[in-house]
């Protein structure tokens, strides 16, 4: 399995949105990573920004990328921090950057209209490096990556955590009507994530019947897995995350099954060969 979705962070380099005294307000580095690996059955993770307000943390990224690839396959960088420089400016750092470059760029905000502008136009740049744009939006996140995609046919749009519809305890508002659209876009990606800290308290088969539809819906092909870790510790392991994203794909055929585990996260990511456990030596 690739686990999609990882963050490193150290609270004394920036990241204003975790709070002193809270679970997260601790640094959590490439050594815990690895400690977390020991029970959860991953071949790699694709490590994701974690806000930290500068573009210094792209390159911090890349750094742990490419010190431990046996547990960094890929990394998603924050599209924001990297706008103020304009389109030349981040063509510029991607052609430094050569075969190290991220993988993908995240955008983040309560919803599309509240992504900045200079973040915006580099979308367009994004789609001819061949760079996934990844949206966590705190509303609308699925009808945005559709409308995105069928602006940039070229690009690949993953949502984050489902596009975070709401606890299912509540009523799920547009979520399952934004899924039908996202769905009829092709080139936007599904990630399956966020389950154990959105859906916290949601009996297990009513999340499994959850993730069961937004596959049958999407399509296997379409679908990515990520425990969300560390900002899942608060409610569980990182194992325990992942095994929740994993309880609506025990039905799926073991082809279909595999590539939501692994192979879809190759193609999307263009992580080249990264070998499944399954695989022959």
């Amino acid at each position: 399995m690739i686990d999609c979705h990882v963050h490193l962070w150290d609270p004394a380099l920036g990241f204003p949105w975790i709070r002193p005294g809270g679970p997260h307000h601790r640094a959590f580095r490439i050594e815990d990573l690895e400690a977390s690996t020991q029970d959860a059955e991953v071949s790699g993770a694709i490590l994701v920004e974690s806000s930290r307000g500068d573009a210094g943390e792209t390159l911090d990224l890349r750094a742990w990328r490419t010190s431990r690839p046996d547990l960094v396959v890929g990394y998603v960088g924050n599209l924001h921090v990297h706008g103020k420089g304009g389109p030349r400016r981040f063509r510029e750092l991607l052609a430094d950057l050569g075969d190290t470059r991220p993988n993908g760029m995240r955008m983040g905000g309560a919803g599309w209209a509240d992504c900045p502008d200079s973040a915006r136009a580099l979308v367009p740049e994004l789609a001819s490096a061949g760079l996934v744009l990844e949206l966590n939006l705190g509303s609308g996140a699925l009808r945005a990556a559709a409308e995105v995609a069928d602006r940039h046919p070229e690009l690949t749009v993953v949502v984050d955590h489902l596009g975070n519809p709401p606890n299912l305890r509540l009523d799920p508002g547009d979520w399952f009507r934004d899924l039908e659209r996202a769905a009829s876009t092709p080139n936007v990606v599904v990630k399956v994530s966020g389950l154990l800290t959105q859906q916290h308290g949601v009996p297990p088969e009513r999340i499994a019947e959850l993730v069961g539809r937004v596959v049958d819906v999407v399509g296997p092909d379409r679908c990515l897995i990520g425990s969300d870790w560390p900002i899942c510790l608060p409610r569980g392991s990182r194992t325990h995350s992942l095994e929740l994203a994993c309880l609506g794909l025990g039905r799926l055929p073991d082809d279909e099954r595999r590539r939501v585990l692994h192979t879809n996260a190759v193609r999307v990511y263009g992580l080249g060969r990264v070998r499944h456990p399954s695989d022959p030596p």
